[in-house]
């Protein structure tokens, strides 16, 4: 099997050249490679990569993801989260290749506090969310075989993330201020690649499982008991920090002046992906708790 996978770099396309690499021969692009075009700016780049290489499966872990900045971008976030999507679709069904693309809970506006399902109504709020849909709406059109897989919140040990940033500013502040009205479930690049690898060989032995699914760990929570979990898993390995869970202070969302407007359920259901593919998506806390880890034996 030739995989070929666009965004090698991020943190889900790092942990994706790992994921893939027992499934066959995986040519992992980045926006700057120079064998293959990987830039997703570049359409016909992308097509003639695809034709050259002729991959059996095609992965799409590379978007446009700088929310605030696409308020004032929105061609180039349209661009690459939804023109290229579809030029990959596109080349996908010319080969009959399976096509994986992630999207986000940024789809739904946040309203009502039950976790989304896949068929629940989207209204995104802000211009990353609509160029996101537009995306998943091109790629469902084009009909080739896809799976569309939305996430939610994340992170994962290499580059940066929220976890990071809380613990960095624990050592440097003497309070923190966290947002308390934003739930969701972070979910690891890690898990995230690990289950793709096994959707891929799922598709691969049995026809009908293509489709959109949610896919995120099990749990919720909010950023601020996110960052209180952090902060305390942090203090009990030993880490020096000037903040403590309890000198964390919960603020409502209009207390950060951001351009883009946020939803606040971010919850996403991923039952449906549990059942056909058969699979039990872990808590949350595991996840982070492995990455923290990782971060913390990293630094000593």
């Amino acid at each position: 099997m030739k995989i070929l996978l666009f965004g090698k770099n991020g943190q889900l396309g790092w942990e994706l050249q790992r994921s893939l690499a027992p499934l066959g021969e995986v040519i992992a692009l980045a926006k700057d490679s120079q064998d293959f075009c990987g830039d997703l700016e570049n359409l016909q780049g992308l097509t003639d990569t695809i034709q050259k290489i002729k991959p059996d499966v095609i992965v799409n872990a590379a978007a446009y993801t700088a929310v605030d900045k696409a308020e004032s971008e929105p061609d180039m976030a349209l661009l690459i989260n939804s023109e290229a999507p579809e030029v990959l679709a596109r080349e996908a069904k010319i080969l009959d290749a399976l096509f994986i693309h992630f999207s986000t809970d940024y789809v739904f506006d946040g309203q009502g506090d039950h976790p989304w399902l896949e068929k629940d109504e989207t209204n995104p709020l802000n211009i990353y969310g609509e160029t996101k849909l537009a995306g998943e709406q091109a790629v469902r059109n084009i009909s080739c075989k896809y799976l569309i897989l939305r996430t939610s919140w994340v992170f994962s040990a290499r580059g940066n993330n929220f976890a990071k940033t809380m613990l960095r500013l624990a050592q440097e502040r003497n309070s923190l201020t966290v947002i308390d009205d934003q739930y969701g479930a972070p979910a690891s690049a890690e898990l995230l690649a690990d289950v793709v690898a096994h959707a891929i060989r799922a598709v691969q032995q049995q026809t009908g499982m293509e489709g959109l699914y949610h896919v995120t760990a099990s749990g919720e929570t909010s950023w601020y008991h996110y960052a209180c979990f952090v902060i305390d898993y942090a203090l009990k390995a030993g880490v020096n920090l000037k903040v403590k869970s309890d000198q964390i202070k919960p603020v409502p969302s209009e207390a950060f002046n951001v351009v883009a407007k946020r939803p606040k359920n971010s919850c996403l259901n991923a039952s449906k992906f549990e059942k056909v593919f058969n699979l039990k998506m872990p808590h949350w806390k595991t996840g982070v708790s492995r990455m923290l880890t990782e971060i913390i034996e990293n630094k000593s």
